[in-house]
């Protein structure tokens, strides 16, 4: 069933527990983490990121659509939500699809600026019952808020919330996207102070290179949201490999990526079940 975010995670941080949040790349991916939640029974947050989209060619209607067909048919509770949009125009087109669910990224902009357009938008999201992520601007590191050495202050964290009236917070704590290793260190420290400071669930980015002890200490130390894609694709890329291997002859994409689906749930459920802490 298609839900909004803010029950979820505010049910979810007052248990202190992690929820799940999984990029949706091709539609199989979508429906593999479906099926994932149903088979552990619990709820899960499918994201479309803007690099998504445009990989579709730019159209978020057909994928959009189809996630939240998606989620309209499942049997557990799902947001459908937009992830990394740098585009004001493509976060009010989710929105008018029907995503339940929005992440705005200011980061790059310059502090003013992304405190400003967040809070815009914002405000135009809730006027119509939809949820907002946001996340702080550039605050060290080479590559900026994304860098694994970049780290969220508690009172400018506290602060951008009561600027912007966000819904979740998005903190550098020592993630980074896009890692093929699991080896990242979080300050859990840090992580707990800013959760005191600060009045939304939080999100943590860049999961994919945190180990599972690593990232069940982090949801003890105050992380909700759970954002995952790099390490889905390295999950189901290597099955594809697996059954590619077996020669030219394997020419239908159904066949060759069934397992990796497979694979893609298997991990989902798994984490989904670590996160919840059972």
């Amino acid at each position: 069933m298609l839900c909004d975010i803010r029950k979820l995670a505010a049910e979810a941080a007052s248990e202190g527990v992690g929820l799940g949040a999984f990029n949706v790349v091709l539609l199989e991916h979508g429906e593999a983490q479906i099926a994932a939640a149903e088979a552990v029974n619990l709820p899960v947050i499918l994201q479309l990121s803007q690099n998504a989209v445009k990989y579709h060619h730019g159209w978020i209607d057909p994928i959009g659509c189809a996630v939240l067909k998606l989620a309209e048919q499942a049997k557990v509770p799902v947001v459908a939500h937009l992830d990394h949009a740098e585009d004001l125009d493509l976060c009010r087109a989710a929105v008018d699809l029907g995503f339940t669910s929005i992440m705005y990224d200011g980061s790059k902009l310059p502090d003013a600026q992304n405190r400003d357009t967040t809070a815009q938008i914002t405000q135009w999201c809730h006027d119509r019952g939809v949820s907002v992520e946001a996340e702080l601007g550039e605050v060290g590191g080479k590559n900026g808020v994304h860098d694994p050495s970049a780290r969220t202050d508690p009172e400018d964290a506290a602060k951008f919330v009561a600027d912007t009236g966000v819904d979740l917070l998005a903190v550098a704590v020592g993630s980074s996207h896009a890692m093929t290793s699991r080896d990242a260190t979080l300050d859990t420290e840090l992580i707990s102070a800013i959760k005191q400071a600060v009045p939304v669930p939080l999100v943590l980015h860049g999961s994919s290179g945190v180990s599972d002890g690593g990232m069940r200490a982090a949801i003890k130390a105050g992380m909700t949201k759970i954002n995952v894609s790099t390490h889905l694709n390295v999950v189901y890329t290597a099955e594809v490999r697996k059954d590619l291997a077996q020669g030219p002859q394997l020419v239908d994409p159904r066949k060759y990526s069934r397992n990796g689906n497979a694979a893609l749930q298997a991990e989902v459920e798994r984490l989904l079940l670590w996160y919840a802490g059972k």
